[in-house]
């Protein structure tokens, strides 16, 4: 019996072996790429992979055209920025309206406050420090407030579409205007003073140097009766459950949605209930991206093809069966289906299922060589 386990044993670790020893090709300097062709509950798919030291690479969020609305495509984003390598990030809205590439959860770029965060989702935080990029997945929370005298008001979000009794807060990241429309109050902040307040008509021109907070219902109500032009206001921003070594870097910090957790502490662990996800987005084969911190301290970059007939997709059961088979220790989602793009030396490696090819998506996860950089990213807030 002992001798049946002894080699029960070691024939699972050499399946490990040769599982996580993919073919993996050096490209650059702490960038190793493969292409896997693997079987999954009973069809092919199509997977490409980045392992990442990153000791010698760094991971920058960017949104599409450095604004908080608007899409654009991965490869793109990758071109402009001058990136080795890309995948498509977090989710988004996806429709023709002129608020389409917000983004569905929290994003947070070099410590600006983009989009607010969605249903308790999984987040992948990067910070790059001088000699290396550390990576945490968990849950934060951004939540602001606006203070005026002895009165406080809570935000209901950041650089999106303001709703029925709502207070919206857009910065220079938004464009130039707030897009809404005459059904509210709007409050414009320059210098943490009210230079205007203009009621009823929205689409309010968002200033350089501010802030407009867009107000309607109850919220118009409340904020107009308590302020007047030349108050000073102040704009408070808490942030919960950041890691504790992340406290003092949130200026570099980036921080993406994804969903669902796929792996925790080497086990695995979906958990589309506690996101608010649907159990057939989970299980039904899709196109997806992915992404892994190692147990070596690598970072793992993940694309499954799907919708085709070369490559069938993937549940997330399986794709976290198979991350965890290549060592990581956690794993998060990432926005998939036609969005599933991966860009590494100038072109695409993976088959995007869109028939029109590659689509426009929010925002990418960057693969820059830390030997082609001097210094962090500045990310350009341009005029819509």
């Amino acid at each position: 019996m002992k001798v049946r386990f002894i080699i029960t044993v070691l024939a699972f670790s050499f399946l490990c072996v040769s599982i996580s020893a993919q073919d993996f090709k050096t490209l650059k300097d702490g960038v190793e790429y493969a292409q896997v062709r693997r079987e999954f509950s009973g069809k092919d798919v199509n997977i490409n992979l980045l392992r990442l030291d990153l000791r010698k690479v760094r991971l920058d969020v960017h949104h599409a055209m450095d604004e908080a609305i608007g899409t654009e495509k991965t490869s793109s984003i990758a071109a402009r920025k001058k990136a080795f390598a890309a995948i498509n990030a977090g989710f988004f809205r996806l429709d023709t309206s002129q608020f389409a590439g917000d983004s569905a959860g929290l994003l947070v770029i070099d410590g600006r406050f983009l989009s607010e965060g969605l249903n308790d989702r999984i987040q992948l935080l990067i910070n790059n420090r001088p000699k290396q990029t550390e990576v945490f997945m968990t849950r934060t929370g951004i939540f602001q407030s606006v203070t005026v005298g002895e009165t406080r008001f809570e935000i209901s979000g950041v650089n999106r579409e303001r709703q029925k009794d709502e207070a919206v807060i857009y910065t220079p990241a938004f464009g130039g205007t707030t897009l809404t429309g005459g059904d509210g109050v709007e409050i414009v902040v320059i210098n943490g003073r009210i230079v205007s307040i203009i009621n009823g008509l929205g689409n309010s021109a968002i200033p350089p140097n501010g802030y407009v907070i867009s107000a309607s219902g109850a919220f118009h109500v409340g904020l107009e009766a308590a302020v007047k032009i030349a108050d000073t206001i102040k704009l408070v921003q808490r942030w919960d459950n950041l890691p504790s070594g992340l406290v003092r870097d949130r200026n570099n910090l980036d921080v993406v949605a994804g969903t669902p957790q796929l792996i925790k502490n080497s086990r695995i662990d979906v958990t589309w209930e506690q996101e608010k996800s649907s159990r057939s987005f989970v299980e039904t084969r899709h196109p997806r991206t992915a992404v892994a911190k190692l147990k070596d301290g690598k970072f793992l970059m993940i694309t499954v093809d799907g919708r085709s007939e070369s490559s069938a997709g993937i549940n997330l059961y399986d794709l976290a069966s198979y991350l965890l088979e290549l060592g990581a220790s956690d794993a998060l989602n990432l926005d998939g289906g036609g969005s599933t793009t991966m860009f590494v030396n100038g072109r695409l490696v993976n088959q995007p299922s869109d028939k029109s090819g590659e689509r426009k998506v929010s925002d990418a996860i960057l693969v820059t060589p830390r030997a082609t950089i001097g210094r962090k990213k500045a990310v350009l807030f341009g005029r819509r």
